[in-house]
């Protein structure tokens, strides 16, 4: 039976470069491909990196009890497909799921036995700087997305383990370090995590 892991991340993070070096180095992993209402952005593959469905399709898998976890995220739905998580788990590969906290939050109540992982930004400036970089967001999607980013990092105490990608290569080796079983210093409670939360989270 493999081991059911889960990745979340405010947008801008590096969770998805983060979740590629990943995959190249541990061939006995893989990821679970979503379901999304949005349209595939230039480069993306349907079945590659979602399986792009229109809401109507979304509703009908929701009434269906297809999903392992659904959540809305600004204006689309994602969804994690349930008999495709417990397929990968039964055939013995260890399956890893990029999602937001909410749908982290219906996983762990799900699964019980599943590992969560939530990566922050060394600061907010870092955060912005990703999300410019990247070029494939409006200034008023960029703008919403900081501003997302605040509550999407106050949930961080509701994972296992917390990352601070500041340096890729080191966050990479603490990511795989949780995955061996280890990290039991990157825990979510410990205490030098507060004083960047303050500085990370905005006050409503």
């Amino acid at each position: 039976m493999g081991k059911l892991f889960v990745i979340s991340a405010p947008s801008g993070a590096g969770k998805t470069s983060l979740v590629g070096s990943l995959l190249a180095a541990r061939p006995n992993l893989t990821v679970s491909v979503s379901h999304t209402t949005r349209k595939a952005r230039v480069n993306e593959i349907e079945g590659r990196e979602y399986h792009f469905v229109t809401p109507a399709r979304f509703h009908e898998l929701i009434a269906d009890n297809a999903f392992l976890e659904h959540a809305q995220v600004f204006d689309n739905f994602y969804g994690t497909g349930a008999a495709q998580v417990r397929d990968k788990l039964a055939a013995g590969k260890d399956v890893l799921l990029e999602i937001d906290w909410q749908g982290a939050r219906q996983v762990r109540r799900a699964m019980p036995d599943s590992t969560s992982i939530f990566i922050l930004p060394p600061t907010r400036g870092a955060l912005e700087q990703r999300l410019r970089e990247r070029r494939t967001d409006s200034a008023e999607t960029i703008a919403r997305r900081l501003a997302e980013a605040s509550s999407d990092m106050s949930h961080y105490d509701e994972f296992d383990y917390v990352v601070v990608n500041d340096q890729f290569e080191k966050a990479a080796m603490d990511v795989s370090t949780i995955l061996d079983g280890g990290g039991n210093e990157l825990r979510s409670s410990r205490a030098e995590l507060k004083p960047l939360i303050a500085t990370l989270v905005r006050p409503r």
